[in-house]
């Protein structure tokens, strides 16, 4: 098992520095191996002349004060001086992932088949794990999280995120040995940054080149819809719909204005550019929802019955009457997961063709819509 030979580590740098092996120094990682167009939160980098490659990643959560490290060592080279990141062993051939994003990464660069742990497996949209439920563990999430079967499962990492700090299972993970890194895609603001960590992630399996050749034409594709979608005019947005009684707003450099504003839509709220959602009250809310052309992503909802049975008030409100409200939620898990936010973070390419067409339906009226649908 790979997570035991870091037990040995420290042993190991002996032997190698009484061979007269030199150890590098952090600052010696100076090579970048690639260089991130969209994506913010991840460096990846190498010595000159070593194998060995050490991962960065910016914002393992919201507000940390400092990246996490995992350093891939590979052909015995010895630990750079003073690291005291996570040590993954040569490249991961079992993984756990914490989210299903990760999931759809490694499916997208052919390795699904290294998955062996996922948690809450009925929220995974992928229908290879579904297939393979007997094989797959669930190691469940929050308070509710199964180590003795994390161990059973035999990882040589475990992919982790955190929200507004570190992961709980971070401790208990270093206690076992076990490493794990943190995967910050989820605080990327540009979609096409979003899918850009699946190049991090294939380095973790030693298969960046492939991911590089994956993710080049999604991005030549979203990059050519956006340029097509600049025309007039511009459907007015209105977006969600109250969450115990308070109405989240995008901040206008958020994943899903930019989307919109890609796929050639105007965003009603004009938010005071801070960079967190606002929190507008019922009233505000229902004179921009008056006055949009489109109300998208609404909740949980899957018809205007639904949406105005829950919300009446806005029953009457322009998008509702001329059935322009549109939700992410076509594709679901039996449990409720939102294939949007798992295969949908590798494929934004297809999202925003997809918002493009319902944005402006004149392109293509028999377009068929993947990941949204027109609530009737």
């Amino acid at each position: 098992m790979k997570h035991l030979q870091s037990i040995l580590l420290s042993l190991l740098t002996l032997a190698f520095m009484a061979c007269g092996n030199e150890r590098p120094s952090l600052e010696a990682f100076d090579r970048e191996l690639y260089t991130p167009r969209y994506a913010q939160g991840f460096t990846l980098r190498a010595t000159e002349s070593g194998s060995s490659t050490l991962l960065s990643t910016a914002s393992p959560w919201q507000g940390a004060a400092e990246a996490t490290q995992l350093l891939i060592r590979r052909n015995d080279e010895p630990l750079p001086k003073g690291y005291a990141g996570q040590v993954l062993e040569g490249e991961a051939e079992r993984v756990i992932c914490m989210s299903c994003s990760y999931i759809a990464m490694l499916d997208k660069i052919g390795v699904i088949d290294r998955v062996v742990g996922v948690s809450g497996i009925d929220f995974v949209s992928n229908s290879y794990i579904h297939a393979h439920r007997a094989q797959i563990g669930d190691v469940g999430y929050d308070g509710n999280l199964n180590y003795e079967l994390v161990v059973a499962l035999d990882p040589d990492l475990v992919l982790l995120y955190g929200v507004s700090g570190a992961s709980e299972m971070e401790g208990r993970l270093a206690e076992l040995g076990i490493p794990y890194v943190y995967v910050g895609e989820y605080l990327e603001q540009h979609p096409l940054g979003k899918a850009e960590w699946m190049i991090f992630v294939a380095e973790l399996v030693g298969l960046r080149a492939e991911a590089e050749k994956i993710y080049r034409p999604i991005e030549a594709r979203y990059e050519a819809i956006a340029q097509s979608a600049q025309c007039e005019p511009k459907p007015r947005v209105m977006f969600n719909s109250p969450y115990r009684e308070n109405w989240f707003m995008p901040p206008a450099n958020s994943y899903m204005v930019q989307l919109l504003t890609d796929a050639g839509g105007a965003y009603i709220y004009q938010d005071d550019g801070d960079n967190r959602s606002d929190v507008i009250d019922i009233e505000e809310a229902y004179l921009l929802a008056s006055e949009a052309d489109i109300w998208l992503n609404p909740g949980i909802f899957h018809t205007l019955e639904e949406l105005s049975s829950r919300f009446p008030r806005f029953a009457d409100v322009r998008a509702v009457r001329e059935k322009q409200v549109w939700n992410n939620n076509a594709r679901l898990s039996p449990a409720g997961g939102n294939d949007f936010w798992e295969q949908g973070v590798v494929e934004p390419d297809v999202v925003l063709r997809d918002l493009q067409h319902l944005l402006h339906p004149e392109l293509d009226p028999n377009y068929q819509f993947v990941y949204h649908h027109r609530l009737q």
